[in-house]
């Protein structure tokens, strides 16, 4: 029994993968600065998006999966087929640009974070993050990458636990998730759309489906032909693992949100404009537990997603542009690919030095993400579509509702920003 439950145990963890990370790195500093100006502005009026976004998170990074996993090639591979050139040329170099400035603001994040546990000036540590994370995410293979990442995703636990720690009423927690209450106001909708953007970002479109590819070339498959295709076992423990990946990243945003509400919002701490300020407020008001459990969160899950928010622009701009790609090419192969990626995390780094507010920054991008997002979304549910693009293996029509509701919410959200 001892033994059947280890291989089942084995089993389980060998399916986590690509699915894991990618919804893990949706909670980078970016989106817990977001989810903290929710319940810091707004209290527990937003708990409820995170039984809405889960679902719908879920559906499109399937979807993204798919799509890399029976064409063997990336997002932008696909798009290419539907979309003309200088469209997708424009979405890559936006990509890149935003995934730059979410960059820039997560190693701010990450630094304050530093800077409160050391003493030690958060310049420092911006620029020794920055250099950490390009120079590893350049020289280390898929493998250890993969597995670096996957375990860094364990942080998303210290959310959870410095919530429970502050200790809830859960009688009005659950009548906040189950009586959800609609946005009022430019504010109400602005946040709305900030979340669903945070939340479904278009980064991830691209991380997941090149993911895919990377774990296709690390089981030896390292023709197109080889890669082509995907056995219904295979799109099975995908499901499995975007399912639990996406779980826990919204489990993680739901605590976030719980947690700032119960300090900050009832304490009239209700515009944070740093992640600093935010884990010096909780301080105070929940304990220095949960403020240490808050801070080394951030660390963690900048480690986690700046890896990602580069890679995912490298790899749109490789496809666009016809560049040799892949984390397990050597850096003479793959140059400009690998180019991309250390320019991207350098801006980044730059950005800090010209005192960019970076809750701001984190902000505004999310809502450009929330409105760009539904029309990526139009061309993803195309082409998952496409029969001849999919190989005979088209996504379901269930999956294909499910991101159709996605984009439709999402630019309905962003309409009623505009609107009210």
């Amino acid at each position: 029994m001892v033994a059947k439950g280890q291989r089942a145990a084995g089993r389980f963890l060998s399916a986590l993968g690509p699915g894991v990370i990618t919804g893990a790195a949706d909670d980078d500093p970016s989106g817990i600065a977001t989810y903290s100006i929710a319940g810091a502005q707004f209290g527990t009026a937003f708990l409820w998006a995170a039984l809405l976004t889960w679902p719908l998170m879920a559906a499109v990074q399937t979807m993204c999966a798919r799509v890399g996993m029976v064409t063997g090639r990336g997002l932008t591979n696909a798009l290419q087929t539907k979309f003309p050139r200088p469209l997708l040329v424009t979405a890559s170099v936006a990509l890149f640009a935003a995934n730059t400035i979410n960059i820039g603001a997560d190693l701010t994040g990450m630094a304050d974070a530093a800077e409160m546990l050391t003493g030690i000036g958060s310049h420092f540590w911006v620029g020794l993050f920055g250099v950490l994370i390009a120079w590893a995410t350049i020289r280390l293979r898929y493998a250890a990458i993969a597995n670096t990442l996957k375990w860094l995703a364990l942080v998303l636990f210290a959310y959870l636990v410095a919530a429970l720690h502050i200790g809830p009423d859960w009688r009005e927690v659950v009548h906040a998730v189950l009586v959800p209450s609609l946005p009022s106001g430019r504010a109400g909708w602005a946040m709305l759309v900030a979340i669903l953007g945070t939340t479904i970002s278009p980064y991830l479109f691209f991380w997941q489906a090149s993911e895919e590819v990377e774990e296709e070339k690390a089981l030896g498959r390292r023709t197109l032909a080889a890669r082509r295709g995907a056995t219904p076992e295979e799109l099975r423990r995908r499901r499995l693992d975007v399912g639990i990946g996406t779980f826990f990243s919204n489990v993680a945003m739901f605590f976030i949100i719980l947690t700032t509400a119960l300090t900050l919002h009832q304490h009239g701490v209700t515009e944070p404009r740093t992640s600093r300020q935010v884990a010096e407020a909780l301080a105070p008001l929940a304990g220095r537990f949960a403020s240490l459990l808050y801070t080394v969160g951030l660390i963690g899950t900048g480690a986690l997603a700046i890896p990602t928010l580069a890679g995912s622009a490298a790899y749109a701009l490789a496809e666009t542009f016809g560049w040799r790609e892949g984390i397990d090419e050597r850096f003479g192969a793959a140059r400009a690919f690998y180019t991309a990626m250390g320019l991207s995390v350098a801006l980044g780094v730059a950005l800090n030095f010209a005192n960019v507010n970076p809750i701001d920054a984190l902000y505004w991008t999310a809502i450009i993400n929330g409105v760009l997002a539904p029309v990526l979304l139009a061309g993803l549910i195309i082409a998952a579509a496409d029969h001849a693009v999919m190989q005979g293996q088209p996504s379901s029509r269930l999956n294909r509702t499910v991101v159709s509701v996605t984009a439709i919410a999402m630019l309905g959200a962003a309409v009623g920003m505009f609107v009210f």
